[in-house]
């Protein structure tokens, strides 16, 4: 945590409130992460996982790797595990990490450390992000080909298509929230769609419930909504003049805190949100 007095004065340019709810700047790690896209709070190992492209985020190119962090920002190990091309969604069910990577679904045994297994998904060109279920059904997102793909009993399968670059997806109970190009929706298992809000940036990237039909959005570019159930849509934070990313995001309940990856900043800022 380098030079105090810079980190207190970005505080007080980014803790703005917009509306009803606001983001306050609690910490910010180093700058030593290589390009993280996604963020993922871990409950039950009290730490955060963050996928490194190092690279573009289109290639592969073997250079991708998982960053470990303690909660409030100490880096624990800036490669934790390697041998990934462009990392970037993320998603833990039982003793496994599942993780977006461009073609293929990186299932990671988080105990052993190491990669359990790489699933081809045929087809796929940028996956992008993951959730799983309460059966442990994991859903990935392809931006580039407007689909979601499902892994299921081993097996990978598509579940919609025709979307408009969906990334950031989110599994509640029986329904699947999907963002795609600014746009929130919900769809269930009979995979119609139902539109909650609309009207955001159109890099829409990571999205995390904060109680029951309200949810925090992030928004490559810079951007991070609040969406209320009525589906009213607030801005909490822009940092697009700073040319600062916000893309993946995480959430932990208990603190009220939202984990956003900076990208080219090269690390993650923690916010209150009130």
């Amino acid at each position: 945590m380098k030079n105090l007095f810079a980190f207190l004065f970005l505080s007080f340019l980014i803790s703005t409130t917009y509306g009803q709810h606001s983001l306050v700047l609690k910490w910010a790690s180093d700058t030593i992460l290589a390009v993280p896209e996604s963020v993922l709070f871990d409950e039950k190992e009290k730490c955060l996982w963050v996928s490194c492209i190092d690279g573009k985020p289109g290639e592969s190119d073997g250079k991708g790797c998982i960053a470990q962090l303690m909660t409030d920002g100490r880096i624990i190990d800036k490669e934790w595990l390697c041998g990934l091309n462009a990392p970037k969604g993320m998603a833990r069910f039982g003793k496994f990490l599942f993780v977006a990577d461009l073609t293929e679904l990186v299932v990671i045994d988080i105990g052993n450390r190491k990669i359990e297994k790489k699933i081809v998904v045929e087809g796929a060109s940028f996956l992008n992000d993951v959730t799983v279920d309460q059966n442990g059904t994991v859903y990935i997102s392809d931006s580039n080909t407007g689909k979601v793909h499902v892994y299921k009993e081993g097996a990978i399968s598509l579940f919609m298509e025709k979307l408009e670059r969906p990334n950031g997806l989110l599994a509640i109970g029986s329904d699947l929230l999907v963002l795609a190009s600014g746009v929130l929706y919900k769809t269930g298992p009979d995979k119609s769609l139902v539109k909650l809000a609309e009207g955001m940036e159109r890099s829409t990237d990571g999205i995390e419930q904060v109680k029951t039909g309200e949810y925090v959005v992030s928004c490559w570019s810079g951007v991070v909504y609040y969406i209320t159930e009525k589906g009213s849509v607030t801005q909490l934070l822009d940092t697009r003049p700073s040319k600062s990313n916000t893309a993946d995001i995480s959430y932990d309940p208990i603190t009220s805190t939202v984990f956003i990856p900076t990208f080219f900043k090269k690390n993650v800022r923690a916010y209150r949100l009130n």
